[in-house]
């Protein structure tokens, strides 16, 4: 009975450490290797004992008492069974434990804006997730193509999780952890969600190659990996240029403190605009942080005559992020502003973030608290993301894909957009609430791996930080800090190609997606195996 007490502890051990390594996988610390070994723990954690290296012989437990004579004894083997297999409660509680550990980690940067107990239910609710795929894959237990099926329902799992409800949640996806390792360049070939699945692949591998009798699939699947990744490395983010614009982020920074709320948005377009007049070189176009101009110019004539001086000053278009209101609603939006022709075209932010940027089931939440009259009421665009900016020194306007902040976490934002015809892409974003936490990291390598994906320059232009420009094979040329008014200038390629993923990346995850949920049906329909195999 002890000996299964530890058993079970161990697991959990394993879990959490799982947990932590792929923590550390993200940004900013990216040690994308951990995930590796993290996703390798974790299978250990839910694995039979027969798949765990190092054990002896089968790896056998001398099978405990089945029926345990004492009532307390009885919640332990709810479970695991009597060779210390995890039940399919145990499963759960082991996949719970790993992912609570992970997202408590991951993501305090909400609390601050929430508090903490949001920022609790949401990892609660994260974790639920990956409480259901330990449960099925302890159902599947010792069946020989159960370590097969344990990348493809984690995957299926995780496309569940950042698709339901309201959208779910992306910002948790394994891929993104990748994004300074060898293989973020899978994601030209399948997006986020292939390099995902190639990173719990290259996991198990690890666990093959430590177990004596799987040590040659292991290797080979190692081999293949590195096969992979370096031939999408040779063909990938290697099309020709279709030509360069010179692009100015502008990062005004905002005050933190002794301003009223009036006084606070003004103060924000103010220091943009002055940041936008420090400009002091010839740029084609400008692009300023969402939220740059939370004072509409449409319904402000100051606001607007501030914007109309930056622009004249800097003799080139401004996209500018602002609020705007419409016969549909309020919406969050980036205008382009030229110096000749005026306002002129939109992008609506199209995927919002629920709770913040609008309060689903308003009337349901209410009953449980009052803080849901906090959420705002945006309501959601339905372009391709694209807005075409007549820039100095072009013939022709440049196509601009826009992934404004939260966009950027979902696949369709940047595949519609270059699909439309975007030759580069921006995510302007409002990072301000979140203070010097990791989320500006978080989300940078999130248009890193975009980048990457749809070989594309990337333009980050964030009101208070971190704003960056990237190329199309992900690398970071400039960088601002944190809190600091600064502008950066760049002339970055223009690329009209489209990659694998851009057409058939949705294709790609379905494809594992289903093979996941066939696999999950599959855990489902079978009993539990009491006895190891």
């Amino acid at each position: 009975m002890f000996t299964l007490f530890l058993t079970l502890l161990s697991r959990l051990a394993l879990a959490a450490a799982a947990g932590l390594l792929l923590f550390s996988s993200y940004e900013p610390l990216g040690w994308f290797v951990a995930a590796w070994v993290g996703a390798g723990l974790l299978f250990l954690s839910l694995a039979p004992r027969s798949a765990w290296p190092f054990v002896g012989g089968s790896g056998r437990l001398v099978p405990a008492r089945q029926r345990p004579a004492r009532w307390f004894q009885r919640p332990l083997f709810w479970l695991v069974d009597a060779y210390g297999n995890l039940s399919g409660r145990g499963g759960f509680l082991v996949g719970f434990a790993h992912a609570m550990t992970l997202y408590l980690l991951l993501l305090p940067w909400i609390g601050e804006l929430v508090g903490k107990m949001p920022y609790i239910a949401l990892c609660i609710y994260l974790a639920l997730w990956s409480g259901l795929f330990g449960t099925l894959i302890a159902r599947l237990g010792a069946r020989r193509w159960m370590p097969w099926a344990f990348a493809f329902v984690y995957q299926a799992i995780e496309w569940a999780r950042s698709t339901f409800p309201f959208g779910g949640f992306a910002w948790v996806r394994l891929g993104w952890g990748q994004v300074s390792g060898p293989l973020k360049e899978l994601a030209a070939w399948g997006g986020p969600a292939l390099v995902g699945f190639s990173t719990v692949c290259v996991g198990l591998a690890l666990v093959g190659v430590l177990r004596a009798d799987s040590r040659k699939l292991g290797a080979a699947v190692l081999a293949v990996a590195a096969v992979a990744t370096g031939t999408a490395w040779v063909t990938g983010g290697k099309a020709p240029d279709s030509g360069s614009v010179t692009v100015a982020a502008v990062q005004g920074n905002v005050p933190r403190l002794g301003l009223d709320f009036n006084a606070q948005r003004r103060a924000v377009l103010t220091n943009h605009v002055e940041e936008t007049m420090r400009i002091d070189q010839p740029v084609d176009m400008v692009i300023w942080p969402e939220n740059a101009s939370d004072v509409g110019p449409f319904t402000d004539p100051q606001a607007k005559a501030l914007i109309d001086q930056a622009v004249q000053k800097v003799d080139a278009p401004i996209l500018v992020g602002t609020i705007t209101r419409d016969e549909v609603g309020d919406r969050n939006t980036m205008v382009v502003m030229d110096p000749d022709t005026g306002v002129g075209e939109y992008h609506y932010k199209k995927f919002l973030q629920p709770f913040g940027e609008y309060m689903p089931w308003r009337r349901f939440f209410r009953m449980i608290t009052p803080l849901v009259d906090l959420a705002s009421d945006f309501k959601p665009g339905d372009g391709d993301g694209v807005v075409h900016i007549n820039a100095r020194n072009h013939d022709n306007p440049i196509a601009v894909g826009v992934a404004t902040c939260y966009e950027v976490a979902f696949d369709a934002a940047g595949r519609d957009a270059v699909k439309a015809g975007a030759q580069i892409l921006t995510t302007p974003t409002n990072n301000a609430t979140f203070g010097f936490s990791d989320m500006t990291y978080q989300q940078l390598a999130m248009s890193r791996m975009r980048a990457i994906e749809l070989d594309r320059s990337v333009v980050v232009a964030a009101t208070s930080g971190s704003s960056a420009m990237i190329l199309p094979d992900g690398t970071v040329t400039q960088q601002t800090g944190i809190f600091e008014a600064r502008h950066l200038i760049e002339s970055l390629p223009l690329r009209d190609t489209l990659t694998f993923a851009a057409r058939y990346g949705s294709y790609v995850e379905y494809i594992l997606v289903i093979i996941g949920t066939m696999c999950a049906v599959g855990a489902l329909s079978f009993r539990k195996q009491r006895k190891d195999a």
